[in-house]
């Protein structure tokens, strides 16, 4: 039996805490929260931050672990390889995976090496950012450099706003940096999904569309993502060739990557992120449901070093979604109401984490979710117009109260 350790309990990351397990592995998770969860799934709990690499490499040499594993979480995948590369574990290098989960040093690598890249800078000083602001070509968009799910994320358009959506950035940066970048215009949906490389090469991608709503507080925290994605075949070609390049640049070696690419209208391809690790809200799930690969299997073989060579490219069939279940407004939460049509003909999988009478927040970004959905479709064109309007078809009812929408 061999000893993987987990980094992380959280409600999302508790599926593939019971795929190890159920795969005949000893699962240990750490987290800096108690009451994650996970916990009750494991078989050994350590209460150790998953951002605190020393403490979690000396865990990890008192465990005489085989593996770990940074599930879904951006937080922790630094640490899963700084710890993997101490103890000669298998792991992409240390140094790769920092770049990858900074915004700032990726735009400077990617610049570096010729890809397509928005001006962009890091920041720890808000007077460097000002003295900068009139170099930017307006809009620009204002983000922590080490956050993940969209959150602390702004769009400003004048140096009156920076200081406070360089502050907001900054209450959910580890680093206490923000990044402001040039805000590159779209050309249809924004392209996610997850993909694997063996021994650095990406044998397996599948793209989605990812889709937003026009929520004002934050309308760049993605409500879901669906399969198949409606960009060209050239144009996805394209992006695999951009996304093998970095993994080569990188050395990068066995494991997973969720994906955030741009494309604009003349076909140049942005590559907003890659992060070594697994999509969150279900994404490996759904891609499971379109292609029969068990992403959260591989990734765990991966970490135990085992071998991932029989994995191959398959494309989705037929039309498939995850969808945030979330709210535009704080207070108390009452109920989600769902359109009886899309309840018989497109949920397959659906789960709420609140109860009636709990206080909810707005949904400044991932960590607001209140649920999840996964759907199945009849068509790209059924599967697109629901994604795009569904709030006409689930509905979160909220009392509102004076709860503070900063919390979130």
């Amino acid at each position: 039996m061999k000893k993987l350790l987990m980094l992380g309990g959280a409600h999302s990351q508790v599926p593939a805490i019971k795929a190890a397990k159920e795969m005949g592995h000893y699962v240990i998770i750490c987290d800096y929260l108690i009451g994650n969860p996970g916990r009750k799934y494991a078989h050994e709990y350590h209460n150790v931050s998953i951002t605190d690499k020393e403490a979690v490499l000396s865990l990890a040499k008192s465990l005489k672990i085989d593996g770990i594993v940074s599930y879904e979480s951006e937080a922790g995948a630094p640490t899963a390889a700084f710890v993997a590369e101490k103890l000669g574990l298998s792991s992409h290098p240390f140094k790769s995976v920092e770049i990858l989960s900074n915004k700032d040093m990726f735009k400077e690598f990617l610049k570096e090496n010729n890809f397509n890249v928005p001006k962009a800078k890091g920041y720890d000083s808000l007077e460097e950012a000002k003295a900068d602001f009139h170099q930017y070509k307006m809009p620009v968009m204002v983000k922590p450099v080490d956050s993940s799910g969209s959150r602390g994320v702004s769009k400003i358009d004048t140096i009156e706003l920076l200081q406070e959506k360089a502050e907001y950035a900054l209450s959910f940066s580890r680093a206490k940096r923000f990044i402001v970048e040039e805000y590159i215009k779209k050309n249809g949906y924004q392209v996610g999904g997850d993909g694997f490389s063996v021994n650095g090469r990406l044998v397996f991608r599948s793209f989605s569309n990812e889709h937003f709503h026009s929520n004002p507080i934050n309308p760049f925290v993605p409500i879901g993502s669906s399969w198949q994605c409606n960009m060209p075949e050239h144009i996805q070609n394209k992006i695999h060739d951009e996304i093998q390049r970095v993994l080569n640049l990188l050395n990068m070696k066995t494991g997973a990557y969720n994906f955030d690419i741009l494309v604009d209208d003349k076909e140049n391809v942005y590559l907003i992120e890659i992060a070594a690790r697994n999509g969150g809200d279900w994404i490996p799930q759904v891609i499971k449901y379109a292609t029969g690969i068990d992403m959260i299997e591989y990734t765990i073989n991966a970490a135990l070093g085992g071998n991932c060579s029989d994995l191959s490219m398959i494309d989705p069939e037929g039309y498939w979604s995850c969808y945030v279940v979330n709210s535009h407004k704080s207070g108390i939460f009452k109920e989600v109401v769902i359109d009886d049509e899309i309840m018989k003909n497109n949920i397959v999988e659906y789960e709420i984490l609140v109860n009636p009478g709990e206080a909810i927040h707005a949904f400044t970004g991932s960590n607001n979710k209140l649920g999840t959905m996964i759907m199945e479709f009849s068509s790209k064109g059924e599967m697109l117009d629901k994604m795009d309007n569904m709030p006409k078809w689930v509905n979160v009812i909220v009392e509102e109260t004076l709860i503070s929408t900063s919390q979130g």
